[in-house]
């Protein structure tokens, strides 16, 4: 999307990471790293009978799996970006530590 707004193709040969630098853009796998582990943080720090916290519980049914790697689940994923911001699920109850850990700035407010 950002090199149709910038309006280069393929055949520029420009690599997404410059393009990124160009625009000042962080990549999305880092925002959505921090959106997941604000998630994550809002939900253990809501009561254990809190609506949110029930989809700990839920037992998925073992059945036929299908053929490949089989799909991360939401725990694993969570637990690969904790180890990426250095976290743990502790220090996910402490709002302002885990904010300071987890936020990612935009190159723009980096530039200001």
């Amino acid at each position: 999307m950002i090199r149709w707004m910038c309006a280069y193709t393929r055949m520029d040969r420009i690599s997404n990471g410059a393009i990124r630098d160009l625009v000042k853009v962080v990549p999305i796998e880092d925002k959505m790293r921090e959106i997941r582990l604000r998630w994550f943080g809002h939900m253990k720090r809501r009561s254990v009978d809190a609506s949110v916290r029930r989809c700990e519980r839920i037992n998925i049914p073992k059945g036929k799996r299908g053929k490949g790697r089989p799909k991360k689940s939401l725990e694993e994923v969570i637990r690969e970006d904790l180890k990426v911001v250095r976290l743990t699920e502790d220090m996910a109850q402490g709002r302002r530590l885990s904010r300071d850990r987890i936020k990612i700035l935009d190159r723009r407010e980096l530039a200001s």
